[in-house]
């Protein structure tokens, strides 16, 4: 849990180091707003293009391994942003990173489902998640303190050393079984001892990945996706959730990728106490945030219908309207406050969001399901709400109020899809403990 952890955080902090350096950026290579959204998007198209064969991979080879490789990979490629000469060369750079949460997210989360079972998966996400926000806050205020002691391009080496060490306890995590923990949690409740059982015979940790030659895996993987979206597909919960969930990140992502530049501008607060506050609203807001929103994800998982959906839902319809009336005030603080209080309340949605994935989706899915959950994630958030930030706001003078209040209604949307998946979401996990018993039974028999 914790380094997995660590593995976001550290890809959070990455990310996050240029939306702490956009003045210095900005003056360095003589660009504006809508460029500065180009470049905070620019990993979208990579993430994009590798989620969901990485969510393929995730359900069928060895996922500590990928991970740790994959954090080698991007520590090396994040360093090399310090030697970009040009901008265009800087948003190549930087969108060669998107392969980093791409692979990682999917793998990730499958491992959690199966190191906890249902009962505790929301407070194991909740670890995970504060490990992000402290990742998101350190960037900016990292970004932004050595930029301005020792220029931009030192800022983008600060996150390649703790990588690669995170990257070495990636690599030595245990693998364990697809299904463990709902293995153990059914036998448990059943009365039959545990048993071992891998829902996914197709797994072999000792054959190489590219056995039959690139061909072939190509084609099973195009097969294969196929198969395993289709099932996604039919899964409730996930049809609603996937929807809701994209227009939560779009607002998400587009004032995230802002709010630093709305406390500067509208404002009229410097660039290093404008980086602290933000880093401040994050981790203070955020970390408390996901870590009481763990337990009452845990709390209430069988005291409420559909809890699992409907605290995300009434966390996100508070945290919007208090996100809304933050905008329009004058004043810093009463805005900041605002603000904090709805990152707190919007922070508490996110743990029982991916419990509730991990719930829905069969062991042997989830990770197709979760590269599902990041590509819907990086398409509307990563990729559009930034630039759209960007575009609203030049087109209104440079005026970010007027674009966050454009950009931040259709959180309401997703936030009323949500309590649709509640009505089905207690439903599709008691088909999974009831395949997962049945596969037992028969292993029993046999």
């Amino acid at each position: 849990m914790w380094v997995l952890g660590m593995v976001i955080g550290i890809d959070t902090t990455d990310q996050s180091i240029v939306r702490g350096i956009v003045p210095q950026l900005k003056g360095a290579f003589h660009v504006g707003d809508f460029d500065i959204g180009i470049l905070l998007s620019a990993f979208v198209v990579v993430n994009g293009i590798v989620t969901l064969p990485a969510g393929y991979l995730a359900d069928r080879w060895r996922r500590s391994r990928t991970i740790g490789t994959t954090v080698v990979g991007w520590s090396i490629i994040s360093a090399l942003g310090a030697a970009a000469f040009t901008f265009p060369v800087l948003i190549v750079i930087r969108g060669l990173l998107g392969f980093g949460e791409g692979v990682t997210e999917p793998s990730a989360n499958s491992l959690l489902a199966d190191y906890y079972q249902l009962e505790e998966r929301g407070r194991a996400f909740s670890i995970q998640q504060c490990l992000f926000f402290l990742g998101y806050g350190l960037g900016v205020a990292l970004g932004g303190a050595i930029a301005q002691h020792f220029g931009w391009r030192m800022a983008f080496l600060v996150s390649a050393i703790p990588g690669l060490a995170i990257a070495g306890l990636a690599w030595n995590l245990r693998e364990p079984s697809r299904g463990e923990a709902d293995i153990s949690r059914v036998s448990s409740q059943s009365d039959l001892e545990p048993a071992k059982l891998d829902t996914h015979s197709s797994i072999n940790h000792k054959t190489p990945l590219f056995a039959g030659g690139f061909g072939k895996f190509f084609k099973d993987m195009l097969v294969g996706l196929k198969d395993d979206l289709a099932t996604i597909i039919t899964i409730p919960t996930m049809r609603y959730a996937l929807i809701g969930v994209s227009a939560l990140l779009f607002t998400v992502t587009a004032v995230g990728s802002w709010l630093p530049e709305f406390y500067e501008r509208q404002l009229h607060v410097s660039q290093s106490h404008a980086n602290i506050y933000f880093a401040i609203l994050v981790a203070l807001g955020g970390i408390p945030g996901v870590l009481v929103g763990g337990y009452l994800a845990d709390k209430w998982a069988h005291k409420i219908k559909g809890a699992r959906m409907a605290i995300p839902a009434w966390c996100l319809l508070i945290s919007t309207t208090l996100f809304m009336g933050s905008y329009v005030m004058r004043s810093f603080w009463p805005s900041y406050l605002l603000q904090f209080f709805a990152f707190f309340t919007a922070t508490l949605s996110i743990p029982s969001l991916r419990a509730g994935l991990s719930d829905a989706v069969p062991a042997n899915l989830r990770g197709a399901g979760f590269g599902a959950f990041n590509l819907v994630s990086v398409i509307f958030g990563g990729a559009v709400a930034p630039v759209a930030v960007s575009f609203f706001s030049q087109h209104f003078g440079n005026d970010l109020r007027t674009a966050f209040l454009i950009t931040t209604p259709p959180v309401y949307v997703g936030a009323f899809l949500l309590l649709a998946a509640r009505k089905h979401i207690d439903q599709d996990a008691a088909k999974i403990f009831e395949k997962v018993l049945q596969a037992i039974q028969a292993q029993k028999t046999t």
